[in-house]
């Protein structure tokens, strides 16, 4: 085989990777419309008059005349100010707290040594395979039972551990050697602070993401605020949403309805947009041992 054959071979090579890098392409950007289209169809929605989105017989991916009057009457439909206020309050709290309860469970479960740890752990992963729906009835059932209905203890406590955040950061822990942890000991180094100033810097991206995880699931947090409360003071911007619908305001006025919705989902996108890699690199570090 000569020089040519070689250069028609590499050529032929050359076009078939450009065309499987080509198609691959078509469908990322064609799956990437499909996704973000719901996003567009809301934020679209939401900058058109209430006239003019009713007056559509065929819906148009486009307007000529964005207003944005819709936002100033969401704000003004319901105190959803307030309730921003609250699930910031409810955000803040129920993420400082989980993020002590599972540090300190990571690293006992991780670097302690005491009677019945396995079996306590395992005990701790089985109650992931326990439904939602029956711990949902228990919490209520506790927090009645306590009298704090229509409170943000109420609201917080059911909410400051997880099982699956505790795992993944005690995988994370388990990764780094042990001889760290027992030359820290002969140097007289105590256990907390060991842990504050080896492990949790050490294991800061998996901490960044457990923290920006937690934080959307607080912002999403809908049924356990709709079962415990049913005082506006202490609803949350999902609850907030629902009454805007349930008080007719949304079926009438869906430009208005969409305007809300932006506002409450503009932070999370803005969030997750920032520190994706983090979230990624933490999920990965946090699954991968050696």
């Amino acid at each position: 085989m000569n020089s040519t054959d070689y250069a028609k071979i590499e050529k032929s090579s050359r076009v078939r990777g450009r065309i499987g890098k080509t198609i691959v392409y078509i469908l990322l950007v064609i799956w990437g419309v499909i996704v973000l289209f719901p996003f567009y169809w809301m934020v679209l929605t939401s900058v058109k008059s209430y006239s003019s989105y009713n007056s559509e017989f065929i819906p148009k991916l486009f307007t000529t005349q964005p207003t944005f009057q819709n936002y100033l009457d969401a704000f003004n439909t319901v105190p959803l100010g307030k309730y921003f206020s609250n699930t910031i309050i409810f955000t803040l709290i129920t993420t400082g707290l989980m993020l002590v309860v599972v540090v300190l469970s990571a690293f006992a479960f991780s670097r302690l040594e005491f009677k019945g740890k396995n079996v306590i752990f395992t005990l701790f992963l089985a109650l992931m395979m326990l439904p939602n729906e029956l711990v949902i009835i228990t919490n209520f059932q506790t927090i009645t039972n306590w009298g704090l209905r229509n409170t943000f203890l109420g609201l917080i406590l059911p909410s400051v551990t997880s099982v699956f955040y505790i795992y993944l950061l005690k995988e994370n822990f388990e990764q780094i050697p042990d001889e760290l942890y027992k030359a820290a000991k002969v140097d007289g180094t105590s256990d907390m602070k060991y842990l504050l100033k080896v492990m949790i810097p050490i294991c800061r991206p998996t901490l960044v993401t457990i923290t920006i995880l937690k934080v959307i699931e607080c912002w999403n947090s809908y049924v356990w605020p709709r079962l415990i409360t049913d005082d506006e003071a202490y609803y949350l911007v999902s609850n907030g949403i629902q009454a805007i619908r349930e008080n007719g305001f949304g079926r009438e006025n869906m430009p208005a309805m969409m305007a809300a919705v932006v506002v409450v989902s503009v932070p999370l996108i803005v969030l997750f947009l920032i520190f994706r890699r983090k979230i990624m690199a933490g999920v990965s570090r946090g699954g991968t041992k050696g």
